[in-house]
């Protein structure tokens, strides 16, 4: 695997990323891969059951459902077992899972399969996200949130066009070869990572900060909002209905998808470093007020691309904002939580994300079966752009200097 590029330390005052912050990074990369090889294919896959919008945004809804139900039950789940157990299981069952749907043989099936991978998915992302938020100090917390998304969106480069070649060949194909990436990644999380995440900020309180205390504060506010949004327009709307977009309106091949979002992984990924040193210098408010702001106007925007060109400039443009979208919140969410260890407030933050990709498709195909593409995507704009207004609540100061 090649190195990710804003690993390299500008200057040698910069503190050194803690280590389970880079093998949270490895498995991350594994993950997408194999999750960037289904996601051009999935959609297609799911209508070669002659089923219409609604039921193939269903089963992109039935696993974000299962991590939602499954979500509160971690935190209690990393006290007993800790989070390296917790993310190799979780990792194992969507293996599992992700490989049985490349056999399933109706409708129904898939629609099971993937709600039994949203199970292991919840245990995978709030343990992940609970052992990087407790590994890393204040002021390099954008860093390591972004290196971790670095790990995703760096597979995500290569999953895609590498789906959209497994596509042509066989659309069973992507989901064998995801249950093998996820595999891998379970190996290395269950190997490299230590037992139990360690406290960076010994001035920090040691105690779990009272949720009801963590959920006054505007930053956290803000920040389930933001996953909210994010989570209905990337891993709801962008997800479901391009594909179909492309298909059907753009009257594109699946394998063009993949391209497409191939390109918006690269220019995400060369915005990670630039979005973490931002966030932890300049600060979260204006990092969640300027990139909702703009993912708002594009995701709008990709509903009227008239071809494959500019709508893979459109997305290249949401790309860059996603990698502010995924790493201011998440630095807010630390933020709140004083860095204090506990699954709780990571959950409910994990949880809003899963809401929006639950509901999003649902809501999303109803609006493209009964009236049009446009209105299914500017409905995902107004929360975008709710959530940058909101931001402006947030006080200034939220993200300490190095």
């Amino acid at each position: 695997m090649p190195a990710l590029p804003f690993i390299r330390r500008r200057n040698s005052d910069r503190p050194r990323l803690p280590r389970d912050v880079i093998v949270l990074g490895v498995v991350a990369f594994f993950v997408m891969v194999g999750f960037g090889v289904v996601v051009p294919v999935l959609p297609v896959y799911v209508a070669t059951f002659g089923v219409g919008y609604v039921e193939v945004g269903a089963v992109v809804s039935a696993f974000a459902l299962m991590r939602f139900v499954t979500s509160p039950f971690c935190g209690r789940l990393i006290d007993l077992v800790g989070e390296r157990v917790l993310l190799a299981v979780g990792i194992g069952i969507v293996a599992l899972s992700s490989g049985l749907v490349g056999i399933a043989h109706s409708y129904v099936e898939v629609l099971l399969l993937r709600g039994a991978g949203g199970i292991g998915s919840a245990m995978f992302t709030v343990s992940a996200m609970t052992l990087l938020l407790g590994s890393t100090a204040s002021n390099q917390r954008g860093r390591a949130v972004g290196f971790y998304q670095g790990g995703f969106l760096i597979g995500g480069m290569a999953g895609p066009a590498i789906g959209g070649v497994l596509a042509a060949i066989s659309l069973t194909a992507p989901f064998f070869f995801y249950a093998g990436t996820l595999a891998i990644a379970g190996l290395v999380g269950i190997l490299l990572l230590r037992p139990k995440s360690r406290e960076v900020d010994t001035s920090a309180p040691v105690d779990v900060m009272p949720f009801r205390t963590v959920l006054r504060d505007t930053r956290f506010r803000v920040a389930v909002l933001a996953n909210f949004a994010n989570g209905w327009t990337s891993l709801g709307v962008r997800s479901a209905l391009i594909p179909v977009l492309v298909v059907d309106v753009l009257r594109g091949e699946p394998a063009w998808t993949g391209i497409a979002f191939a390109i918006a992984a690269v220019a995400q990924t060369l915005a990670l470093g630039p979005a973490g040193t931002f966030v932890d210098t300049v600060g979260r408010k204006p990092a969640i007020l300027g990139a909702y702001a703009v993912a708002a106007l594009t995701i709008l925007a990709i509903a009227f691309a008239p071809n494959m060109m500019i709508l893979t400039v459109l997305l290249a443009v949401y790309g860059i904002a996603a990698a502010f979208m995924g790493t201011a919140p998440a630095a807010a969410v630390g933020d709140a939580t004083a860095g204090a260890k506990g699954g709780r407030p990571v959950a409910v933050f994990s949880m809003a994300s899963d809401l929006g990709a639950i509901v999003g498709p649902l809501v999303a195909g109803w609006l493209v079966d009964a009236a049009s593409f446009p209105l299914a995507f500017g409905l995902a704009a107004v929360f975008l752009a709710a959530t940058s207004a909101f931001a402006l609540r947030m006080p200034r100061a939220t993200a300490p200097t190095a």
